[in-house]
């Protein structure tokens, strides 16, 4: 269909598009009269028929696949098909194999830090990448692994997410990706008041509790207690209910582990953590420099800062430093040299206020933990601005059936 048809119609019309290469979002790109087309529940090298979703943008236009014609090898009976066209969102690779996901996620950071960050396309450490999965992964095809889930009641009270791209509820049946301590199906046969917001939670000690608009049901408790166990090494963490939590049941010892593995720290280094949260990484990190170092925690949140007070009481190795990261730094570099930086920011990435302010530092090491590929390429390019080079990286697919993947990145003086 010509794009005069299109827009004359000012419908909703399906078209026939070869998919091309996949990007961040979970898209695959395609062209149609030399107009882009993200294309959603697609896979590269696909012959689809597609919907158009939205044509109101003079640069991309949106669709959805909704029938295949010529089928990717990669392509599998969706896990969750609610997740599919028209459906919710959070699962909208559910139709490709796990390791065609991987490969997926792969080629999206690649192409970001090359077209964003500027690393050659033969770069070493993108031809030598790949994305792992968190061990269990092979046992369970990527399901059952959320700790938690968010759902939102509709009109009639039945719960379920938000349609993609929408504020329309769509009443739920599954949830494949909750672990199966949550007991997903009792939470979607029941009754809630309508608009509610219903947030379940299965933490590594105790049992799972629910909360409908931020207050705990049936339970007093107002926290959780998760304990992360890397080898021989255990770590117990209080954590608000309503605070943020890796939500991958791997996913805290998996990082954990990748970012002692980066950041190389020894007994007596001084370390920032920035944007520490609760103090995931913040406690195995003290344990690393031990008494003799110090590791200097900066969070804004003062619901998190308040759990990593608990957190690192018994260690007094650490500062926790309450307050927004860009605003901090200065006053705190005019007094610390830090031999390691460990950055963790939110998927906006830590921008280039901060990545200036931190290798101004002169660090022997940043360790950058991204969960977005575009954000982290954008940042590595202001690094090698600075003097800085990317010297390894690591790639874990914390989030299967999803675009998301988890990055450990490691910067160092050029």
């Amino acid at each position: 269909m010509s794009t005069d048809a299109i827009e004359e119609t000012g419908m909703r019309d399906v078209v026939e598009l070869t998919v091309g290469a996949p990007v961040h979002g979970g898209h695959c790109l395609a062209r149609m009269d030399g107009r882009v087309v993200f294309v959603r529940h697609a896979l590269p090298g696909e012959r689809v028929r597609a919907i158009l979703t939205d044509v109101s943008r003079r640069g991309h236009w949106r669709a959805d696949a909704i029938d295949v014609l010529e089928a990717s090898a990669d392509r599998v009976p969706s896990v969750w098909p609610e997740a599919g066209p028209g459906g919710v969102g959070g699962g909208e690779l559910a139709h490709v194999s796990l390791d065609g996901q991987r490969r997926w996620k792969k080629d999206v950071l690649s192409d970001a830090l090359t077209r964003i960050g500027g690393l050659e396309p033969d770069d070493d450490r993108l031809a030598t990448v790949s994305v792992r999965s968190a061990a269990p992964d092979h046992d369970r095809n990527g399901l059952g692994y959320r700790t938690r889930i968010e759902l939102v009641a509709d009109s009639l009270g039945r719960a379920g997410m938000y349609r993609h791209r929408t504020h329309e509820v769509v009443p739920l049946a599954s949830m494949p990706l909750a672990v199966p301590a949550l007991d997903v199906s009792e939470l979607l046969a029941r009754e809630w008041r309508p608009g509610a917001r219903i947030d379940a939670i299965a933490p590594s000690v105790g049992d799972p509790m629910v909360l409908v608009d931020g207050v705990p049901m049936r339970s007093a408790r107002r926290a959780v207690r998760e304990r992360v166990r890397v080898g021989e090494r255990s770590w117990s963490f209080r954590v608000s209910a309503t605070g943020f939590w890796q939500v991958h049941d791997c996913a805290p010892g998996e990082l954990i582990s990748a970012v002692l593995e980066a950041a190389k720290a020894e007994p007596g280094d001084t370390m920032l953590d920035l944007y520490s949260g609760a103090g995931l990484l913040t406690v195995p990190l003290a344990d690393a420099v031990t008494g003799t170092g110090v590791v200097h925690a900066v969070e804004s949140d003062p619901r998190a800062v308040r759990d990593a007070r608990r957190n690192v009481h018994d260690r007094p190795q650490v500062q926790l430093h309450e307050g927004a990261v860009g605003q901090l730094l200065p006053s705190l570099l005019a007094d610390v040299r830090p031999d390691v930086v460990v950055l963790d920011p939110p998927r906006a990435g830590a921008g280039e206020l901060v990545v200036e302010q931190v290798l101004a530092a002169r660090p022997q090491r940043v360790v950058y933990v991204a969960c977005d590929p575009a954000a982290l390429a954008r940042d590595v390019a202001y690094a090698r601005e600075h003097g800085y080079r990317l010297d390894a990286l690591d790639a874990l697919d914390l989030f299967p059936h999803t675009h998301h993947v988890e990055t450990v990145a490691v910067l160092t003086p050029a």
